[in-house]
């Protein structure tokens, strides 16, 4: 039986974001209903594109480790992951992560989408991470879709390759990007004041010679120093103990050749069962009784009787 062939997918429209002048005569629903609508458009785009988990964990681990780094410097930095980008007067689009300077990222950020109009600002780094995507929309569209619109540094990371790719608007304002070159393997990006270097399959940042570590990494080292100072405390405690039961010990040897001094002064004969009964007492509170009676005892079982 023959089964009718599936009907090809249309293609997906992408819209253009409205001109300043329009924007800012939209309602605040008309604003809602087109970020919507461009947000429903992007993420059909994404899902025809499949990249799968590699292209996910690169994203998150990225944005994980800047994010720890920014908060720890205190330096500010807006950070987006797939948020939609509305450039006046072209087509919306979705970065992988975006980066812009000096604006605070609120815990209850509420923003649907960076819309230039209204931030004020475009933005000031994008990273991509290509995995089995479009490559040419990475590697010459975005290129020069982003080197157009201004964005100062766009790095590509080749997920599947295992390459980084960067890119750096000239001084002069040229809107054309030139290659940025590596050094000993890292790649600099002015905009974080980090480097980027490929190792083995991960795209790393550092921070001079420090790797800027992931939440998992800092957890770990978290748990390990954690298991330092259990280990160290019961090593501690271990000593302590052990100091204790010595003390214990010279106490009550002390206190057991006190009993046999005191007895042999008075001129009692000790016998071996008699010096092996008062040497073998651990009871520390008889032990102290034995020394305080032995001085007026009448015979050493009367004394080794006394409860």
């Amino acid at each position: 039986m023959a089964f009718p062939a599936d009907k090809p997918e249309p293609p997906v429209s992408i819209p253009v974001t409205p001109t300043v002048e329009v924007w800012r005569r939209m309602t605040p629903t008309e604003k809602l209903d087109f970020q919507l609508q461009a947000i429903d458009a992007l993420n059909a785009t994404a899902d025809l594109m499949g990249e799968g988990r590699p292209h996910k964990n690169a994203k998150t681990r990225t944005m994980d480790a800047l994010s720890l780094h920014f908060k720890a410097t205190g330096r500010t930095v807006y950070l987006g992951e797939e948020m939609v980008v509305l450039y006046p007067g072209v087509e919306t689009f979705s970065p992988d992560i975006l980066a812009v300077l000096d604006v605070e990222e609120p815990e209850d950020d509420e923003r649907m989408s960076w819309v230039v109009a209204d931030e004020g600002k475009g933005l000031d780094l994008v990273i991509e991470v290509l995995y089995k995507g479009k490559r040419d929309k990475d590697l010459v569209t975005n290129v020069e879709r982003y080197a157009q619109l201004g964005i100062p540094e766009y790095f590509l990371y080749d997920r599947l390759k295992h390459k980084l790719h960067a890119y750096r608007l000239p001084s002069s304002g040229t809107r054309r990007y030139e290659r940025v070159m590596p050094q000993f393997g890292r790649y600099h990006s002015r905009v974080l004041g980090l480097d980027m270097q490929v190792v083995g399959t991960e795209l790393r940042f550092l921070a001079g010679e420090a790797e800027l570590p992931g939440s998992a990494k800092l957890i770990g080292r978290l748990q390990n120093m954690m298991l330092s100072v259990s280990t160290k405390l019961e090593q501690a405690e271990a000593r302590a103990e052990q100091a204790e039961l010595e003390a214990t010990n010279a106490k009550i040897e002390a206190w057991a050749t006190g009993v046999l001094a005191v007895l042999r002064a008075r001129g009692f004969v000790i016998t071996d069962a008699a010096r092996a009964q008062i040497m073998a007492q651990q009871d520390t509170e008889r032990l102290a009784r034995w020394l305080e009676k032995a001085i007026v005892a009448t015979s050493i079982d009367a004394l080794l009787d006394e409860p």
